[in-house]
């Protein structure tokens, strides 16, 4: 699986060209990317600004030697190169299953363009079989939780070696076991509506492109 993870990584690196501001995705096929970026930037000296979506990437793109800047420094960017864990037809989906949900969205909403990169498990016809993560507020967690079990959402909170998992920007996880999700811009809606939920792992409207790893090769799909 690494190998078609590798080879969606590498081709998303083409699309990146000199002068460029560039998200760099989190997780285990962005880790490709991120790698394949440092390659260019060492070897061919390639001239990119990186934005990254973690704590983690931050570490893995300056032991590469690729520039960095912090969202709040640049005016925008010009793509962005993620992974998801979950696309369908419409190429929304769901991301967050490594916790890094929050920085992610910031990074896509501030972003003229989004790739997203995945192996072709992660294609669906509906989205919801992937926990949906929803990053909390830890103060009134707890109520929230509660009102996800009342709508029948079956919550869970995040837990990292026995305890509640904090995320980068130190809030909580609590994943909704949907099974299926029919109409996910209105439960976009209603979650961004919901106080003391500070982002959710639904990403609506915001990707041009989806490369997915297939054993025949790379296939690039493109929004109507």
């Amino acid at each position: 699986m690494s190998n078609l993870k590798e080879q969606v990584g590498i081709k998303a690196a083409e699309f990146v060209t000199d002068g460029m501001v560039v998200g760099l995705g989190t997780g285990s096929t962005a880790y490709y990317f991120v790698q394949e970026i440092g390659r260019r930037v060492k070897e061919e000296g390639l001239q990119i600004v990186g934005v990254t979506t973690s704590h983690a990437t931050a570490e893995q793109a300056a032991s590469l030697g690729i520039p960095l800047k912090n969202i709040d420094d640049v005016e925008s960017v010009d793509l962005t190169v993620d992974g998801a864990d979950e696309v369908d037809s419409q190429f929304n989906g769901i991301k967050g299953g490594g916790a890094a949900l929050l920085m992610e969205k910031v990074v896509a909403v501030n972003s003229k363009d989004c790739i997203w990169i995945v192996d072709e498990s992660k294609v669906v016809e509906t989205l919801g079989a992937f926990k949906l993560p929803v990053e909390v507020v830890q103060y009134g967690s707890e109520n929230l939780f509660r009102l996800f079990e009342t709508k029948g959402y079956r919550p869970s909170f995040r837990i990292t070696n026995g305890k509640k998992h904090v995320t980068d920007m130190q809030n909580f996880i609590i994943d909704l076991d949907l099974g299926r999700i029919e109409d996910a811009r209105a439960l976009s809606d209603e979650l961004d509506h919901t106080v003391g939920v500070v982002e959710h792992g639904l990403f609506i409207g915001l990707i041009s492109k989806v490369i997915v790893g297939r054993p025949e090769g790379p296939q690039i799909l493109e929004k109507n």
